[in-house]
């Protein structure tokens, strides 16, 4: 407001001085020529002034003069322009060593005000940006003014926000363990794995305010597969790691960690096995048939994927829907990977199915086993007759006449079972999956009894 003020009175004196060097003077000086003249003309000046037409000539040149005397003045009073510099980053000077400052603002908007031709100087010329200076002040709140420096003084300059609360803690430390996290593992080669990671260090320094440490839960090194260089088996090693702080609900905690970053030595391989295919047919064909043979077109595939899960696939089992099916049909099928398997070396098999028609067979003298009896008791069968049963087998004839009791088993489920007698559920289980097998007596009686 001071400016303003200072600028009208500063038009005021230019348009004073202007109208004296130039209008007042002058005239004056040409009323005493016409006052001269007039004494020696003055019959023919009284005839040229007493003319309508010359007073009006006269009073128009004096308003066009005083109206662009006016307006050129006057512009400099309403020439201003604003505007607004975004997101100027704000430097704070104070012991970081010792103190974390909270609340205050990373930028802040500033505003321009002036005219064009300055303001068009003021963002050229270099200044000292928005610094705020909290030397001196000890832990606890306190309400700064935000400083910015311009070496142009005819440039307003306005800050938003101008003061800002901070909140100033003492800064502590704090020793935690590391460990870490793999990112974007879904882009790594799926016949890859990765079997370890190693870092350079296992604990780092966590500094900040006491109650912020509190908060950290664990400190993560991240490990990302985007940033390995090549994605082959070996070893690989990954500099600047990243460390990121987090509570216990895995979120990220704002403090100061030492090293920022580490190094990773991440070890792949590719481990694989090639196993049997093992086709196995779901569902309920047509009333009369029974499958004759199960072939595929590849007998073995090689499956990748980690060792804990290669250990345990024997096979891979192959799921194909036969329901309602009366004649050979020929399937194509995508195989799933089971869970560890990352890769395998075929993406569909075609299996052909082909039928005869049913048949049974009973095969007599199947001895029942026994499963999940806990280790405390003992079982036996109450008859012979409950130990033993005879099993119907549906399929096609050439199978059925070719198999014998040493290829079922038949057992009953004893899980939960305490002392006492039973009646339990015979359940039975053939080596060929191209048959039906089924109990002819359902149930048998057993006694469990505790061990001495």
């Amino acid at each position: 407001m001071k400016k303003i003020i200072r600028g009208i009175g500063k038009l005021f004196r230019h348009m004073g001085a202007f109208f004296d060097k130039w209008l007042i003077t002058p005239i004056t000086k040409l009323f005493l020529k016409i006052i001269d003249f007039s004494k020696s003309n003055s019959k023919g000046l009284e005839r040229l002034m007493g003319k309508k037409q010359t007073l009006i000539v006269i009073s128009l040149i004096l308003a066009l003069a005083v109206f662009f005397i006016i307006d050129s003045e006057g512009n400099t009073l309403v020439d201003q322009y604003a505007e607004i510099l975004y997101d100027q980053k704000v430097t704070a000077t104070y012991n970081e060593e010792a103190y974390v400052v909270e609340g205050l603002p990373d930028s802040v908007d500033i505003t321009l005000v002036g005219q064009k031709r300055h303001i068009f100087l003021a963002k050229q010329s270099p200044s000292g940006g928005v610094t705020v200076d909290l030397t001196g002040l000890k832990p606890g709140q306190h309400k700064v003014t935000l400083k910015y420096t311009q070496q142009l003084k005819s440039i307003d300059y306005r800050l938003d926000p101008s003061t800002v609360t901070v909140t100033i803690y003492d800064k502590v430390s704090a020793t935690k363990s590391l460990t870490y996290d793999v990112l974007h593992q879904d882009n790594l080669d799926t016949k890859l794995n990765i079997d370890s990671v190693e870092l350079d260090r296992s604990e780092v320094i966590v500094k900040g305010a006491e109650y912020k440490l509190d908060e950290v839960a664990t400190v993560r090194a991240l490990v990302d597969v985007d940033d390995f260089p090549t994605q082959e088996a070996g070893e690989i090693t990954l500099e600047n790691v990243p460390l990121v702080a987090y509570d216990a609900n895995g979120k990220t905690v704002d403090v100061e960690i030492v090293p920022k970053t580490v190094t990773a030595k991440v070890t792949i391989s590719s481990p694989s096995k090639e196993v049997p295919i093992e086709i196995v047919p779901k569902g309920d064909l047509a009333f009369g048939k029974a499958i004759r043979s199960l072939s595929s077109n590849i007998d073995s595939v090689t499956v990748y994927g980690s060792e804990e899960a290669l250990d345990k696939l024997d096979s891979l089992e192959v799921e194909v829907d036969v329901t309602g099916l009366e004649d050979d049909k020929e399937y194509t099928v995508t195989l799933k990977r089971p869970n560890g398997i990352t890769e395998i070396s075929e993406k569909t098999i075609t299996v052909n199915v082909t039928l005869d028609d049913s048949t049974t067979r009973e095969i007599d003298n199947v001895s029942i086993a026994t499963e999940n009896l806990d280790s405390a008791y003992r079982v036996q069968a109450l008859s012979e007759e409950d130990s033993r049963v005879t099993v119907v087998v549906t399929g096609s004839k050439s199978i059925i006449d070719s198999i014998d009791s040493s290829t079922i088993y038949a057992y009953v489920d004893l899980d939960g079972l305490g002392v006492g007698e039973h009646e339990v559920e015979v359940k039975v289980r053939g080596d060929d999956v191209k048959l039906n097998y089924t109990p002819k007596t359902k149930k048998v009686k057993v006694r469990i009894t505790a061990n001495n």
